[in-house]
């Protein structure tokens, strides 16, 4: 796995051991960015969740390409070490937050984000169930964009949240959310 785009572009991050985890792969992610990157326009000083980190690959991208500072979330052992080494090699530690724990034992958000990605195990629902949950607890504005990675023949539906846009990569389907107006 590497950087795809930005300050780190081409930088090498690690994988966690064991198959606790799927991280994204760069085909996945170069697409996912640059359906984000069509409608943000700049990633410059955003506030970015990554959820269900994994390896931290996509908050990391973010950070690369400008985001002013990433909370990862994950609750695997491995997983943890992973996003912590990927983070110190890239000398990203005063922009990343590393949080051990359950998604789904998040607390109240004390503002929205403006970026939060999301990979779930596959077939769990899991991502849905925490986007419900994040909505009650203020982690999503109106300027705020959701992006979902599920299994390509999963279906996404999230109450006040709409559908931007859907792309399918592979075993994948990228899903990017709004609040409904």
């Amino acid at each position: 796995m590497r950087i795809i785009a930005g300050e780190w572009r081409g930088r090498k991050l690690t994988a966690p051991k064991g198959d606790a985890t799927r991280p994204t792969a760069d085909r996945t992610r170069e697409t996912l960015f640059s359906m984000l990157a069509s409608r943000l326009g700049s990633f410059e000083d955003l506030a970015v969740a990554d959820l269900f980190a994994g390896s931290g690959a996509l908050g990391l991208e973010a950070l690369s390409r400008g985001a002013g500072h990433c909370l990862f979330v994950e609750n695997e052992g491995a997983a943890l070490d992973t996003i912590r080494a990927n983070i110190g090699s890239l000398k990203a530690r005063d922009r990343a937050t590393v949080q051990a724990g359950s998604v789904m034992s998040l607390g109240p958000a004390k503002q929205p984000h403006d970026l939060i990605l999301l990979d779930p195990p596959y077939g769990t629902g899991a991502g849905q169930v925490a986007l419900d949950r994040m909505l009650r607890l203020g982690w999503i504005g109106e300027a705020t964009w959701i992006a979902l990675e599920t299994a390509k023949d999963e279906d996404v539906a999230v109450k006040l949240l709409a559908i931007d846009a859907e792309r399918k990569v592979g075993k994948a389907k990228l899903t990017l959310l709004r609040l409904a107006s």
